[in-house]
Formats: structure tokens, C-alpha cells, sequence
């Protein structure tokens, strides 16, 4: 009896570990270059060390910069944004450093998630601003820089206005459309 009880519980152990390799599977996102996951790419490389407002906030300005004519209209064209691409040893087309919207999408890096806990928790919050769950806590900003980097020229501006800051990232809103 109890060897039977012992095989039923190998069998329920299996089971239970592939239902949860397929969940976690369905977690890396159903296309990699879907909006979901660059959304979620983003929202890592540009927030994961922030609390979860800072990763909603990223998040934000990335939708908000998918609804205004200004920049692409699609969340991958919007997150890999870039002024410039080179072609690489290999033949390949990159993106020229220092030329990118993001700074993660052409620092040189792997652009490959590693940290499981922040990858699933960015998942969780591009779901989350993809279902229109989340309200836009940054008042419509459309620019966000850290608060150690000294202001760009455009966080200066006549034309731009800053509507908050969360954690290390101050967040801007161009005026013409502020309250």
C-alpha cells in the first residue's frame, strides 16, 4: 500500500512540474517580439530595480508614446526606437549605442532577460497596462530620466514639464497638453 502511495505521489509530483513548466512557458510571452513582451522588456531593463509604481510608470510612458503621433504607433516600434542602426562584425543590423530611446535597447548588452523574479514581475505589470487595469500615474509623460543623470536638454525645455518623480526617475509631460 505504501508503494502505491509512493508511486501516486512520483506521478502527481510530475504532473504538477510540467503543468507549471508549461505556465511558466506561457509566462516568456506567446510571441517574442509581441507587444506584451516588449512591453514587459521594457519595463525590466528601464524599471526593475524600481518599486512596483515605478515599473507601472515605465510602463505608462510607453503606451502614452503609442498614442501620440510623435513617436510610433506599436509597443516594440516605440520601445526599439532608435535615431540609428549600424551593421555589427557578424553582418547583423544593431542599433548604434547611444542612439535609442531606451538606453537598454543599445548599451551593448545582452538584451535577454536573467533575473526570473523581475522578468514575471514585469510580465505581471505589462498584463496588467494591457488590460487597461492600471490608471497613468505619470499625468500623460511621454519622458522619464534618473534623477542622477543631470537634466537633458529636453527635461529643460520651454516645451516639456515635469509631473512626477517615483523612486530615481523624474517624469515628464510635453505642456500644451497638461491641465
Amino acid at each position: 500500500m505504501k508503494k502505491d502511495r509512493k508511486w501516486f505521489d512520483i506521478v502527481c509530483g510530475t504532473l504538477v512540474f510540467i503543468a507549471l513548466v508549461l505556465v511558466a512557458n506561457k509566462a516568456w510571452g506567446y510571441d517574442e517580439n509581441g507587444g506584451r513582451y516588449c512591453l514587459a522588456q521594457n519595463i525590466y531593463f528601464e524599471a526593475g530595480n524600481q518599486p512596483f509604481s515605478g515599473k507601472v510608470a515605465v510602463a505608462n510612458v510607453t503606451m502614452n508614446r503609442v498614442d501620440d503621433l510623435q513617436f510610433p504607433n506599436e509597443i516594440c516600434d516605440v520601445v526599439y526606437q532608435t535615431k540609428e542602426w549600424r551593421t555589427s562584425w557578424t553582418g547583423e543590423q544593431i542599433p548604434a549605442r547611444g542612439q535609442c530611446q531606451f538606453r537598454w535597447f543599445c548599451d551593448g548588452k545582452s538584451d535577454e532577460p536573467k533575473d526570473s523574479v523581475t522578468w514575471l514581475e514585469s510580465i505581471r505589470v505589462a498584463d496588467l497596462i494591457l488590460q487597461e487595469n492600471v490608471i497613468d500615474i505619470t499625468d500623460g509623460a511621454l519622458y522619464y530620466h534618473a534623477d542622477y543623470i543631470p537634466d537633458p536638454r529636453w527635461a529643460v525645455s520651454e516645451k516639456t514639464q515635469k509631473t512626477v518623480q517615483i523612486d530615481t526617475h523624474i517624469f515628464y509631460a510635453r505642456k500644451e497638453f497638461m491641465c
